[in-house]
């Protein structure tokens, strides 16, 4: 049987995504999402960094143009937050670029964009 990686810390995460959609709804922009969650990681108390960036390394050198991550949480998963009107491969895609350059295993994807909050867990 297969266990889910960070289990107990996810589930926080998403618990956390699900208040603020349950509060703010759908319709805002993606910025007031992220300030929602900003706060409800303080005030919970869960570690996180908001807009990280992670340098892309090509043969030898560090390209100009880097990824910044929405939240890393627990300094082992991304949260990329979307305000769409769905989920589509190229933004699980981006997730996983994310994971590659970052070296880290879990990225929970969420939108915020539609009637009840839409999720997907990525593992590299």
């Amino acid at each position: 049987m297969n266990q889910l990686i960070y289990k107990e810390e996810s589930y926080k995460i998403i618990g956390i995504c699900m208040e603020v959609h349950r509060i703010l709804g759908k319709g805002h922009s993606e910025v007031i999402y992220k300030d929602a969650l900003e706060y409800e990681f303080q005030k919970a108390k869960i570690p996180y960094s908001r807009e990280q960036k992670y340098k892309i390394e090509y043969k030898d050198i560090i390209l100009p143009h880097h990824y910044n991550a929405d939240f890393v949480v627990y300094d082992k998963i991304i949260l990329e937050a979307k305000a769409i009107e769905s989920l589509t491969n190229s933004h699980i895609k981006q997730t996983l670029n994310y994971l590659a350059a970052s070296k880290l295993k879990l990225g929970l994807l969420v939108n915020f964009g539609e009637d009840s909050l839409n999720y997907k867990r990525v593992v590299l």
